[in-house]
């Protein structure tokens, strides 16, 4: 038993490096393309390569699939708007910032989660106000200006913390993993149709963003999230989202190491905040059922 529970942490330890390391992918493509063409490659790649995972262990009658497509169009569009804002915003901002801002989704989920009338006690509210006073450290400097990068990723949150609310209401209703891929298919697809309008398409500068394309979207999308569902098999779903919220941890280092990004000790503080109010946001919210998807 202690050898599986290790076996868990590790697989979700691995799958929150993935995503982390991915806002360094993300931001190296930014070098080379636009934001909605590197979305629309990267959610197309990871998509349709789910697909023949999916045909084997989740195999899905025609009777369900057209229901499971509605809703993964619903759940598609709210993550298309997220993707699109953290992406967009790491034009402006570092990975590191975009990896902590991030993870505010889940503060904000309990705090959506009241139009659905959803309780939330004081240990989440608490949270609330550590994370927002972590956001602040963060992002708004001294003279009380803010980087429109992370105003953008501030944004994305906010649609990942609503695409996770959708995803709860629709996870017990359709199979997790087509409504999943399905999804990844409606954001690639009408990302790579805004690209094709508004972004120049080059073949050199496609070419030299290829590897950043194939992380976020064979690692990211892919591996991640199949290392994701098979750690959570057998994970308490409380003890696998604190774990995954290490990755803003993750994006932080990648960003350190491989794009020489260097916080200040008021970011570093911010961070930390910003860390404890995820942590605490879990800690506080522990239940069985808990929907945990990734946003990357």
């Amino acid at each position: 038993m202690k050898e599986k529970s290790l076996l868990n942490d590790t697989l979700l330890l691995a799958t929150a490096a993935i995503w982390g390391f991915a806002f360094v992918a993300q931001r190296v493509g930014m070098d080379h393309i636009g934001p909605f063409t590197y979305n629309g490659l990267r959610f197309l790649l990871g998509g349709s390569i789910l697909i023949p995972i999916a045909l084997k262990f989740s195999p899905i009658t025609n009777a369900r699939l057209i229901p499971t497509v509605k809703g993964s169009m619903v759940a598609g569009l709210a993550l298309f708007v997220a993707a699109s804002l953290q992406q967009i915003g790491l034009v402006y901002t570092t990975a590191g910032n975009a990896g902590f801002i991030t993870g505010l989704y889940v503060v904000l989920v309990p705090v959506i989660g009241l139009g659905r009338r959803q309780a939330i006690g004081i240990g989440r509210w608490i949270a609330v106000v550590i994370a927002v006073g972590g956001l602040y450290l963060l992002s708004v400097t001294r003279d009380f200006t803010i980087n429109p990068g992370d105003l953008l990723v501030v944004g994305s949150a906010l649609f990942f913390a609503i695409h996770v609310q959708l995803i709860d209401h629709l996870a017990p209703r359709h199979s997790a993993l087509w409504l999943s891929l399905l999804q990844y298919l409606v954001v690639g697809f009408f990302s790579l149709v805004v690209g094709l309008i508004r972004e120049p398409w080059v073949l050199s500068a496609l070419r030299a963003a290829l590897p950043a394309i194939l992380y976020g979207g064979i690692g990211s999308i892919s591996i991640a999230y199949t290392l994701q569902v098979i750690a959570q098999r057998k994970a308490e779903p409380s003890h696998a989202a604190i774990i995954l919220s290490l990755e803003g941890s993750f994006a932080a280092l990648g960003g350190w190491i491989l794009l020489g990004e260097v916080l200040s000790l008021r970011a570093l503080l911010g961070c930390a905040l910003l860390l404890i109010g995820m942590l605490l946001s879990q800690l506080a919210g522990l239940r069985r059922r808990t929907v945990i998807v990734a946003v990357e």
